[in-house]
């Protein structure tokens, strides 16, 4: 797809080769073949939305730092008939807004990705960018919300580090609540739920955002994690190997006087086991939103996911210990949507009825696709969000627009903007 030969830190951090071809592969245009030339649509409406990375976009030329800039990439947005836009706000374990807890991201660790794999312009590029000078959050809900966009905090709150070498000042200071593997490997970065301390400090920032800004709901990011030197993060049959923290193993011997390490490593009892601190986070999260009336959605997996090198995951209960179902039946969130990467077959239709089926048609599902080429991809993707039924389409990912230029942008904005079902 044209929209992804940008020179992106995205494109480095897929982990492989296989995995970026992937990326760039037929198999994750959302719809394609799903079109419906010759129906009239035309007073159909669906709310669009987009995560957006400050920092991708700041690798384009000719983006300022500073207001300036976050402008520009609003008003793109605005002008693809965008109404909500999630602003990312952790970049691995660093930050993207002025936070008490957590660093602002900036210079890299020395031992890290790029410099590993000689991507030395990518490096010195973000290395450029120092966070601590500039709170792109209070800038994106200040001018978003002065021409009409809604503005959610975008939280990878399951990664204190992306590719390697932006960890977390907490995981630096605690090494001792990280994730342990079956055979007994700790991971590098990633931090355990099941650890009280962790809970507090994950809580806590979400606390932070919502006490400090004005913004207009939580979107969880539960699909990235941490150091791609730990991956595979899942077994040969796609079930997470980790979750053998001291906490889980010795909770679950208490309640079922059986050893987990005795059992096969996707038994159900244990499987659920380790998903608890997970849902654990989100009731509390939920508490935290309803003081601020604050809708929460959340992006997870689908049974045809992968990651990396394309590791699979099986779903979101045994591959990501994400118990989505119980989240949609306790009303721990309000929207949810599966990511768009595809193995055997999978398809965005297939991810989309996966979730709905999973969460009990509880939540809205909102349909994953990729930011369209043109207006024609746009069309064949609205068609397939109304044969499904969704009410919200979320384009993946909103710097891939500025890649367009002239008529040609200017046509697949207007497409969209004649769908859209503006806030």
């Amino acid at each position: 797809m044209s929209t992804k030969t940008d020179c992106s830190r995205r494109n480095f951090l897929c982990g492989t080769g296989a995995a970026f071809a992937g990326l760039l592969g037929g198999q994750l245009i959302s719809g394609r073949a799903n079109g419906a030339e010759g129906t009239d649509n035309s007073q159909q409406r669906l709310l669009l939305s987009s995560p957006l990375t400050h920092s991708d976009w700041m690798l384009k030329p000719g983006i300022a730092w500073g207001p300036a800039g976050v402008r520009h990439m609003l008003d793109m947005c605005k002008a693809s008939g965008w109404s909500r836009v999630h602003w990312r706000v952790f970049d691995g374990g660093r930050t993207m807004y002025h936070s008490k807890l957590a660093d602002p991201q900036g210079k890299w660790e020395q031992d890290n990705y790029h410099r590993h794999h000689g991507n030395l312009d990518i490096l010195q590029k973000v290395e450029s960018l120092d966070y601590s000078t500039f709170d792109t959050l209070a800038e994106a809900v200040e001018y978003g919300h002065k021409i009409g966009l809604q503005i959610y905090a975008w939280i990878s709150i399951n990664e204190d580090d992306h590719g390697w070498g932006i960890r977390s000042r907490f995981v630096k200071q605690h090494p001792q609540f990280r994730w342990c593997k079956r055979d007994g490997t700790v991971y590098r970065s990633q931090l355990s739920f099941a650890f009280p301390e962790v809970m507090r400090y994950k809580l806590a920032l979400v606390e932070e955002l919502i006490d400090g800004y004005k913004i207009d709901g939580l979107f969880f990011d539960w699909i990235r994690t941490g150091d791609v030197r730990d991956n595979p993060q899942n077994d040969a049959q796609g079930v997470a190997d980790h979750g053998y923290e001291k906490p889980l193993i010795d909770g679950f011997k208490a309640k079922y006087g059986i050893d987990p390490l005795t059992l096969p490593n996707r038994d159900d009892r244990w499987v659920r086991y380790r998903a608890q601190p997970h849902t654990e986070f989100m009731r509390s999260a939920r508490k935290l939103a309803r003081g601020k009336d604050l809708p929460v959605s959340a992006m997870v997996q689908h049974p045809w996911a992968y990651r990396g090198d394309r590791n699979k995951i099986d779903g979101n209960l045994r591959g990501m210990l994400l118990d989505t179902t119980t989240w949609a039946e306790e009303g721990l969130i309000d929207e949810i949507v599966a990511a768009g990467y595809y193995l055997d077959g999978g398809t965005p239709a297939k991810a989309f009825n996966a979730l709905r089926e999973e969460t009990k048609n509880k939540v809205d599902v909102v349909l994953y696709c990729w930011v369209p080429p043109d207006a024609a991809a746009f069309e064949r993707d609205f068609a397939l969000a109304q044969t499904l039924g969704t009410k919200q389409m979320l384009f993946w990912e909103a710097d891939y627009i500025d890649n367009q230029s002239g008529s040609h942008k200017t046509e697949t904005q207007k497409a969209m903007r004649a769908r859209s079902r503006m806030l």
